[in-house]
């Protein structure tokens, strides 16, 4: 899931005899770009700026890591969630209270280095070397893979065995955190599984599972 998900795409094309299938959850197959690419950057600026940040030995969190926290929860949550949890200024104090609290409670060395590590990702030419099942789950409130870029619609089609389901978003799912709550997805896993035992025979539909955003799924 997320920079997991990242790694299984990646995984999926290095290592293509040593798996029976894989669900990259949360991810996109592309590299690092657009707004994706914009955000990891304001917030590495922002921590590398810091005079607190001191090249890495600073001693007390970097106030430009607490408010880049605040952009990195921005792209988190989803928008409607966000409304429902920030009703009026006092809802917001709340919010960014707890906002510092936890960066507070992050090392931000270790956000750099996670940030930049995602920079030189780019599995899309490798694509063609996947042999296992691949079912990609992604939502469409989360804005850090947004759908409106069609990439799974654009690329699972061209994977020998590749499915893909983009789950419609709720009034109250948290966007790109919906991965922490499985209740809201974890029959799709049961599909995939499902999809493992299936023979050859039954599988090979093209094997695209062409599924697009759909109400409830």
């Amino acid at each position: 899931m997320s920079m997991g998900g990242m790694n299984a795409w990646q995984w999926a094309e290095t290592y293509p005899d040593m798996m029976d299938g894989v669900m990259p959850v949360v991810s996109l197959p592309i590299t690092v770009s657009g707004r994706n690419l914009l955000w990891r950057r304001m917030v590495i600026d922002a921590i590398r700026s810091d005079p607190d940040w001191k090249s890495g030995e600073y001693t007390q969190t970097p106030r430009g890591w607490v408010q880049g926290f605040g952009v990195l929860r921005m792209m988190i949550d989803s928008a409607p969630a966000l409304q429902q949890e920030i009703p009026d200024g006092a809802a917001a104090s709340k919010f960014l209270a707890t906002v510092r609290f936890q960066a507070e409670h992050v090392d931000a060395n270790d956000i750099l280095y996670s940030l930049k590590s995602s920079f030189d990702y780019d599995p899309e030419p490798g694509l063609s070397r996947i042999r296992a099942k691949l079912f990609a789950l992604n939502f469409s409130d989360d804005e850090f893979n947004p759908d409106t870029l069609r990439v799974l619609e654009r690329l699972v089609p061209t994977l020998q065995h590749g499915r893909y389901l983009v789950q419609q978003g709720t009034p109250s799912s948290p966007g790109h955190f919906t991965m922490t709550r499985p209740d809201l997805w974890a029959r799709h896993v049961g599909e995939f599984m499902q999809w493992l035992g299936e023979a050859p025979s039954q599988a090979s539909l093209g094997d695209i599972w062409p599924i697009p955003v759909s109400a409830g799924s």
